[in-house]
């Protein structure tokens, strides 16, 4: 076999040739970490860019869940999905917060608003929706819920860096909103996450947190944590925002010609189209029907490997499934009926700004075959 190996994502690698003058740059300044230069252009070109009033960058996106829950004293129980990546749920754990798992949608994929309610108890305290995928949640009926019940939200937006619905940014909802800007999402900073805000109080509670609690030289407001972004990945960040809309682009062209191609094949579904929704093109996921498609799930994520194309069983297992949080209550599979029915059919195929016309036609002969 010597075909090229086509991997599942890659990198928006901006060109090194323009990074290096930002390198100087920082080796002159002697400020590589603590809310440098970068780091403050960064935050106020991502407001901008995103349509949002505050943003504070974290190390990586998981500091940013654990942190938003400290932010707002979140303890007790949050009802989250078992349909996300692990992080979601291990940042309730960090906090000594018992996850209550609530089944999605079948059409989103998202936590069902239909099934919050019931699962609601006097030490819920807040609720924490993943927009899976890049798909906004139903967030007014997750809101009217939340304001129903005194509770706050909390959305892992890990996946929904751009995404509007109603010409509104999805981050602009419930109390928080954390992104993750990890090497494998359409927007990188390398590592790196942020929390965004609706208020400078906010803001100013989170950002002390981020740095150990620190208000001033001298005075610890809180038990924070050290999960600052240093200017090197800052810098990166603000050479990457003048290419990813460009990127986008490219993943809409390769998501358009999967669903031209793969439309037809039987025991093959994927995602729909949402009405008013700008998407990032982040994932996509088609869905096997063992019976219908004549091959399981797992047979055709082989069978592409061994074709050197990577695919990606996302989200599988579910976390509900981990033996951290297999015995909760909520974890049950007859409780979550439709995830575990989603996470036993998912491949995500590659998706990215790099994938060539061919890439594309070897990627859907080998499922069509």
């Amino acid at each position: 076999m010597n075909e090229k190996l086509i991997t599942v994502t890659t990198p928006l690698l901006p060109p090194l040739d323009e990074f290096i003058p930002y390198l100087e740059d920082i080796w002159k300044r002697k400020w590589l970490t603590n809310n440098g230069h970068y780091h403050q252009q960064l935050e106020k070109e991502l407001c901008e860019f995103l349509g949002v009033k505050y943003i504070s960058l974290f190390s990586n996106g998981t500091l940013g869940l654990v942190t938003a829950l400290q932010a707002l004293k979140i303890t007790g129980e949050v009802i989250t999905s078992p349909y996300s990546f692990v992080a979601t749920t291990h940042s309730l754990w960090w906090n000594n917060i018992k996850p209550v798992f609530v089944d999605v949608d079948p059409v989103t994929l998202n936590l069902d608003p239909a099934k919050i309610e019931a699962a609601i108890t006097p030490m819920t305290t807040a609720i924490m929706p993943v927009h899976v995928y890049g798909t906004p949640c139903d967030m007014d009926a997750i809101q009217k819920i939340a304001d129903t019940y005194g509770l706050k939200i909390i959305y892992d937006a890990a996946h929904a860096f751009a995404v509007k619905k109603d010409g509104e940014s999805v981050l602009n909802y419930g109390d928080l909103s954390i992104l993750s800007f990890h090497a494998t999402k359409t927007y990188s900073t390398i590592e790196g996450g942020a929390i965004i805000c609706h208020d400078e109080k906010m803001k100013q509670r989170i950002d002390y947190l981020k740095n150990f609690g620190f208000a001033d030289e001298v005075t610890v407001v809180a038990p924070g944590i050290n999960a600052k972004m240093n200017e090197v990945q800052a810098a990166y960040g603000l050479l990457g925002l003048k290419y990813v809309e460009r990127a986008i682009e490219s993943r809409k062209v390769a998501a358009d010609k999967y669903k031209d191609e793969l439309k037809e094949v039987d025991g093959l579904t994927f995602m729909a189209d949402f009405d008013n929704v700008v998407s990032n093109y982040s994932y996509f996921p088609i869905f096997i029907d063992e019976q219908k498609f004549g091959m399981s799930r797992d047979s055709l994520y082989q069978k592409m490997k061994d074709n050197n194309v990577l695919g990606r069983r996302y989200f599988y297992p579910l976390i509900s499934s981990f033996s951290t949080y297999k015995g909760l209550p909520s974890a049950g599979v007859q409780n979550l009926p439709v995830a575990n029915k989603a996470a036993s059919q998912v491949i995500c195929l590659p998706l990215h700004h790099e994938l060539s016309t061919e890439d594309l036609d070897r990627i859907i002969s080998i499922i069509k075959s």
